[in-house]
């Protein structure tokens, strides 16, 4: 008899899990995903297309706090944690209700999950979302372009629309990110305008095969802290170092930091000296192997004059104000460094950006840039609009002047990875790439 399991996810690792290992199982049955972090994905199915010969009638996706219920209905015994950035003690909460009801819990090693590559994988993934896995990864592909290395991006997924044609995504230009959600474009958007390709989608399997083909290096960029796709050669691990003890108390940081072959200490401009101590002993403490780089990301604004003594809205990176944990980013940064007077957005907010403050009570008055879905945009572009300020300073990677009306002046926030001292990511690169 095939064993009944749940899925526990948020549109990612929870698709591959089910890729690699249930899909063609027969000693398993997958009855249902659930969904968590991500809004208005969940009541959905798992297409047949994807699914595989043996449900032909897709899966059907609900939302996390149907667990209990789920798992008597379906008389499950066996559910798999397969999202990321969660404390340690969430992880155990949720083991918990899965093991009150009478089912084992699980959680899927790289062994099963891990692709195998024929090109050489530099992947970079992080102790937390919003760690700044995106600059490291654009400051590597720098260095992979001045080299001459042939190269593209795999991006951890982000399928928020119909998974059906989200099968392997290929983004080279700016008629690509047509019709994505913010938090798609938030991870694209820079690297396509820099001239890279960037993979993606829900078959990483296919989409390693297409990557192949065009380039000699890949280059894995995880998503919040999640573990790669795809088997390293090389891999980098970013730790947040204004949220020391994060690299060790949150899953899978842990497991990152452990097989990290670089760390990459972030944000040391802006965080206490004694964090950043902390931090650095604490990767020594469970992997003295690993070579450590010390980084900042400096910030800058294409006008500042829009911003310096006047009235601004603040938008952030959403994932990591919301589940990052976050209360300030780049834009925070800009706004106190020129003296700008920052309006509150929470008494305008409207729809599920409104719920946002509710259920992250930690946000101050900045406004995360959520989009999952055409209706939550229309809800963010709703609030912006009734916010009474002179300049809105976006601190998000997105440039939402390209993808909403604003009806006043707007501003854009960039930041770049600066490594501090010896080693840098060049040295690692130089070393790691004779390989190739």
């Amino acid at each position: 008899m095939r064993k009944n399991v749940i899925i526990m996810g948020a549109a990612g690792r929870d698709y591959h899990n089910f890729n690699m290992f249930f899909r063609d199982n027969k000693s398993y049955k997958v009855v249902a995903f659930t969904h968590a972090q991500i809004p208005y994905i969940a009541n959905k199915f798992y297409p047949k297309v994807l699914a595989g010969k043996m449900y032909p009638k897709g899966i059907p996706i609900y939302p996390e706090d149907k667990l209990s219920k789920l798992i008597e209905k379906y008389k499950v015994e066996e559910v798999v944690l397969a999202y990321s950035d969660l404390s340690h003690i969430e992880v155990m909460e949720k083991a918990s209700i899965v093991l009150s009801c009478g089912a084992d819990f699980r959680l899927m090693g790289p062994k099963e999950t891990m692709l195998k590559s024929k090109r050489f994988v530099i992947s970079i993934c992080a102790s937390r979302t919003g760690a700044g896995k995106g600059p490291v990864t654009r400051r590597i592909c720098q260095i992979l372009r001045s080299k001459g290395i042939n190269y593209v991006i795999i991006r951890h997924p982000m399928p928020y629309n119909d998974l059906s044609k989200m099968i392997v995504q290929r983004f080279a230009n700016k008629d690509d990110l047509k019709d994505l959600t913010i938090e798609e474009r938030e991870e694209y958007e820079l690297h396509v305008e820099d001239g890279d390709t960037v993979y993606a989608g829900v078959d990483y399997e296919k989409i390693l095969k297409e990557a192949e083909k065009e380039a000699k290096v890949i280059v894995w960029e995880g998503g919040n802290n999640d573990l790669p796709f795809i088997k390293p050669d090389l891999h980098i691990v970013v730790i947040d170092a204004r949220r020391p003890g994060h690299e060790l108390f949150y899953y899978p940081s842990e497991a990152n930091l452990r097989m990290a072959d670089v760390v990459i200490v972030n944000k040391v401009g802006t965080a206490n000296p004694l964090d950043i101590e902390k931090v650095i002993a604490n990767v020594e403490s469970v992997n003295s192997k690993a070579k450590i780089i010390k980084s900042m990301m400096p910030v800058s604004v294409d006008r500042p004059e829009m911003v310096e003594r006047r009235r601004v809205l603040l938008i952030e990176d959403g994932p990591t104000l919301t589940h990052g944990g976050l209360d300030f980013g780049a834009a925070s940064i800009v706004a106190k460094s020129l003296g700008a007077y920052v309006i509150n957005p929470r008494m305008q907010a409207v729809g599920s950006i409104k719920d946002a403050y509710v259920k992250y009570p930690h946000l101050g008055a900045v406004l995360p840039a959520m989009g999952y879905s055409r209706r939550q945009l229309s809800e963010l572009e709703e609030t912006i609009n009734k916010v009474s300020c002179d300049t809105i300073l976006i601190g998000t990677p997105v440039d939402l002047r390209n993808i909403l009306n604003l009806n006043k002046p707007a501003v854009r926030v960039r930041y770049e990875l600066k490594e501090i001292g010896e080693p840098n990511l060049e040295d690692v690169l130089k070393y790691s790439l004779r390989k190739v």
